[in-house]
């Protein structure tokens, strides 16, 4: 059924009219998925396959309530409920340093660490927006996979590089553009993908004319064109740079590293541009 009746309501700040507004909006939404489909909620998967992917490579507990928009998986279905709402809600929440927006307060809040040194790592400089995000990027320099494919027996360093791997096996492509039936694994793929047929470049930079397709490119652009802070310095020898790839690419000159081997042959070389000159 859909909300046929408005009820005229006073607040006495903005910020709790704000909240108002979102909470109207979810309820909006629901019932018009309701009247369209005939369904009287959002269908929701429960799947009890004891082989779920979890978060955590010790938590056992079942996650058997599946997000259909993103995948992710919870124990709870009312931590799905709270979750599906980030789909549906406007995002209100600005971050006043990268113009990044968010759908609740605390997604804000989480982010705001990326912009301080509360979880720093401590190898390359970067920051992260939580403990967990932070924990799993540290494997990246330590080597830790605790995550197996059951399939080939690969191993991954976080749970969603192995959900990737587990579709490209699959061939599981259920997200298909409506302009060039190209299909991605993820909504999220085909949301940026979708910007090429629109030209849609909704993040623009506030400090000059310049808009960018992602949140990410924008950032790139600020730090490198409008920004001289250089928050990432090398342990070795004390040089700052303003992005973790620059310092990375950095660190190969004290170690020794040649990450980009040839398939070809044995030699191996520092730089990705290199081996496509070379080989």
């Amino acid at each position: 059924m859909l909300l046929n009746v408005l009820v005229l309501r006073q607040f006495f700040t903005l910020c709790f009219l704000q909240h108002h507004a979102v909470i109207l909006t979810v309820l909006i939404l629901f019932a018009c998925f309701a009247y369209c489909t005939g369904e009287s909620s959002f269908e929701v998967k429960i799947e009890s396959d004891s082989n779920d992917i979890t978060e955590h490579p010790h938590d056992d507990r079942p996650r058997p309530y599946l997000c259909i928009v993103c995948d992710k998986r919870f124990t709870l279905k009312g931590d799905l409920k709270r979750h599906k709402q980030i789909h549906a809600r406007e995002k209100l929440y600005l971050c006043t340093h990268c113009e990044k927006r968010f759908a609740t307060d605390k997604y804000l809040k989480q982010h705001l660490n990326v912009h301080s040194s509360k979880y720093k790592c401590t190898e390359c400089g970067k920051c992260f927006g939580s403990n967990h995000n932070l924990t799993e990027h540290r494997r990246s320099h330590s080597g830790g996979k605790p995550f197996e494919c059951t399939v080939c027996s690969k191993r991954f360093s976080t749970s969603g590089d192995l959900v990737k791997h587990s579709r490209i096996q699959s061939g599981e492509k259920p997200h298909k553009c409506p302009e060039c039936d190209k299909v991605f694994s993820r909504s999220g793929d085909l949301t940026k993908h979708m910007r090429v047929h629109t030209g849609d470049k909704p993040y623009k930079c506030s400090l000059c004319d310049k808009s960018f397709s992602t949140s990410s490119y924008l950032q790139l652009h600020k730090r490198q064109v409008h920004s001289n802070r250089r928050p990432y310095d090398c342990r070795y020898c004390g040089k700052m740079f303003k992005s973790s790839h620059h310092l990375k690419r950095h660190v190969y000159i004290h170690t020794g590293a040649k990450p980009y081997s040839c398939r070809h042959c044995s030699d191996c070389f520092r730089r990705r541009h290199h081996l496509k000159r070379i080989c």
